[in-house]
């Protein structure tokens, strides 16, 4: 996972048995669709799109090769994203598990959420055995075990199955480019509007709007902060600004990130799942 940086001065769970009603899972969906006032009313996107979107190269459409964070950072988004739509939830605290780490992820409803590869994840969480942390989950999700009996519950290809959702939605093309020895598929930013308001929204979260206080952010602004770093792309949110403005945004960001996941987490439960998210990428 990336660190953050100063610029210098430019010189170039199966085991919940209780579900909630279909009228709570609609509730979820209502809720994540208002949580956000400035998000596009004709352009929904998941926190994983989001995510890809900032990491690809706008005119390239591809990732940069010497990202390796940004496959389990896109797990993390989708565990996030699945407990903001009231479909998991970390286990309640108890005597034995108090750490966020400790706590397993249990299956809240498996009520399908209409995006593929949420329900896919979901499917694996309701088909364990036992249930597993949010670290286990990532690591199983981008197929890091060397227990062969678990390698049904990597997630496959999903850059590209995002890359195409977000072509589907008008975001990005699809084209061929040659690299000598092979013909790859990329995805260049045909909507440059969609990807610079989201750039602009977390711009303006450290610095016109800044709270200096997480449990008043916008949940999936804290969110999309806290997945951005642990996928290596956060240098691409704030690299268009001015360096008294880029070095206020990192010093807010780093600040944010350096607080204590257990504390914050105790404060507003809604938010438990992010800080497991983060605990999960700072211990990795």
């Amino acid at each position: 996972m990336t660190t953050l940086t100063h610029r210098g001065r430019r010189a170039d769970g199966r085991s919940s048995d209780k579900k909630p009603d279909s009228e709570e899972d609609a509730a979820a969906d209502r809720e994540l669709n208002e949580d956000d006032p400035d998000d596009s009313k004709d352009i929904r996107l998941t926190l994983m799109e989001e995510v890809l979107l900032l990491g690809l190269k706008d005119k390239e459409g591809y990732t940069s090769f010497w990202n390796d964070c940004i496959s389990s950072g896109l797990r993390g988004g989708i565990l996030i994203e699945l407990a903001l739509r009231g479909r998991i939830r970390l286990e309640p605290l108890s005597l034995r598990k108090k750490r966020l780490l400790e706590r397993k992820v249990l299956l809240k409803s498996d009520a399908p959420t209409g995006d593929v590869l949420l329900d896919e994840t979901l499917r694996h969480i309701k088909a364990t055995e036992t249930p597993e942390t949010v670290q286990t989950w990532i690591e199983l999700l981008t197929g890091e075990t060397w227990n062969p009996f678990k390698l049904q519950y990597q997630l496959r290809n999903v850059r590209e199955r995002l890359a195409k959702a977000l072509v589907e939605k008008g975001i990005l093309t699809t084209e061929k480019q040659n690299f000598l020895l092979f013909d790859m598929t990329t995805h260049p930013v045909s909507n440059a509007s969609e990807k610079q308001r989201l750039v602009k929204k977390l711009q303006e979260s450290v610095l016109e709007r800044w709270v200096n206080d997480p449990q008043r952010m916008e949940r999936r602004t804290l969110a999309l902060l806290v997945l951005a770093h642990a996928s290596d792309v956060l240098e691409n949110v704030f690299a268009s600004l001015a360096d008294d403005k880029y070095d206020v945004a990192m010093n807010r960001t780093k600040d944010l990130l350096d607080m204590d996941p257990e504390v914050e987490a105790a404060k507003a439960k809604g938010t438990e799942m992010v800080w497991a998210v983060l605990a999960a990428f700072n211990k990795s």
